[in-house]
């Protein structure tokens, strides 16, 4: 598991916003309402604010850092 999957799984605090790239306690403009219903993939790599390269599969999604790894839909599956 990489970083970014590490961080999410264990609920760390991300020092980016997933669906903006801004530094999180920065005002900006906010999530699509496809995002705040949690519809779609994140876009940023929490931790560094990089632009994730994002696969959409019909089953879910992934998402990879290059810096931090990848991130699966289905480790968010409860």
């Amino acid at each position: 598991m990489g970083a970014l999957a590490e961080a999410v799984v264990s609920g760390d605090k991300a020092a980016y916003d997933p669906f903006t790239g801004t530094a999180v306690g920065t005002v900006g403009e906010g999530w699509s309402p496809s995002a705040r219903a949690g519809l779609e993939a994140p876009r940023y790599c929490q931790i560094c604010g990089r632009r994730m390269v994002v696969r959409i599969h019909p089953i879910g999604w992934t998402a990879r850092c290059s810096r931090h790894g990848e991130l699966d839909s289905t480790l968010l599956e409860r």
